[in-house]
């Protein structure tokens, strides 16, 4: 590695640490707009989220040249299929991390890479390696284990790994950048929720109602407390290898559950603690076969 790869190296790791870091803190800062009704938090993303990407996506480009692809209605109604599933997404989470489930959330993203490689077997005909069928088996386990110990399945954690990787199905069939993508998205509901806002903050049931002055102005950021991550991320994957990528996606769910058990001391405990170590497990097998799936591909070149 010369001097120049090694400094673009570099920089994209400082790029993707960065952007695990502001993931994994996201909790503290859904929490801190409490007593917000969380549904008003999500309508607030949804505008926030689109005004920003927007702004971000208009560099260099016209409203013409941005929304000119949208006139294609099978591409559009793949851009609004992924808006529907990531704002669902969305809601959960910031749901569940105000309703004091940040462990239970922290384990949807931890099982999440393994439901992607599942949907890529199912729709996209990918082949499942043998490490990808032991961190798939790994994942069911955990949540069987959860299943007969607490009598339920855990919920937030299935619906947050099964709605990302619906997402990403349907993402991997359009590409585009990241700003343009999360315009395509939002474009269709922002107007919708932008009337609900509307309606709330007119008839007092709002977020200036219910928050601090401070809590509005976070409320406000939200927009780019979502989209800096993902400028973050799209940067770093120029930059370093994808096994890299990949494997710093741990760290996010990481940070977000010790935030959990040490600073809101979420309860934890044996059979929850077992479940995670099973798919910590899942998630080695995980990560050593895509190590040797690049160093086979890179061999191959």
């Amino acid at each position: 590695m010369n001097n120049d790869n090694r400094e673009t190296y570099y920089k994209g790791l400082r790029q993707i640490m960065l952007c695990m870091i502001l993931w994994g803190v996201l909790p503290v800062y859904w929490k801190s707009l409490l007593p917000i009704n969380s549904w008003i938090v999500i309508l607030y993303r949804m505008v926030m989220v689109f005004l920003c990407a927007l702004i971000y996506a208009m560099k260099g480009r016209s409203l013409k040249e941005i929304f000119g692809p949208l006139r294609d209605k099978r591409r559009a109604g793949k851009f609004l299929a992924a808006g529907v599933i990531i704002t669902f997404n969305w809601s959960v989470y910031i749901w569940a991390v105000n309703s004091g489930r940040i462990i239970q959330a922290s384990t949807g993203y931890y099982i999440e890479p393994m439901f992607v490689a599942l949907f890529g077997m199912i729709f996209f005909k990918e082949k499942l390696t043998i490490y990808k069928t032991i961190s798939l088996a790994c994942a069911f386990a955990a949540v069987l284990i959860m299943l007969v110990h607490y009598g339920e399945l855990p919920g937030v954690a299935l619906l947050l790994a099964l709605s990302f990787s619906a997402y990403s199905a349907i993402k991997k069939s359009v590409d585009e950048p990241p700003a343009i993508s999360l315009t395509y998205e939002t474009v269709f509901l922002a107007p919708f929720a932008l009337g609900a806002i509307l309606f709330l903050e007119i008839n007092g049931r709002g977020a200036l109602s219910q928050g601090q002055p401070y809590q509005y102005v976070l409320l406000l950021l939200c927009g780019l407390a979502t989209v800096i991550p993902l400028g973050l991320f799209a940067a770093a994957a120029q930059k370093i290898p994808m096994f890299t990528l990949g494997v710093a996606e741990y760290l996010s769910p990481t940070i977000s559950l010790l935030i959990g058990i040490f600073i809101y001391h979420e309860p934890m405990d044996r059979v929850q603690l077992f479940a995670l170590a099973v798919i910590w497990a899942g998630l080695v097998f995980f990560t050593i076969g895509e190590f040797r799936a690049l160093r086979n591909s890179e061999s191959g070149n």
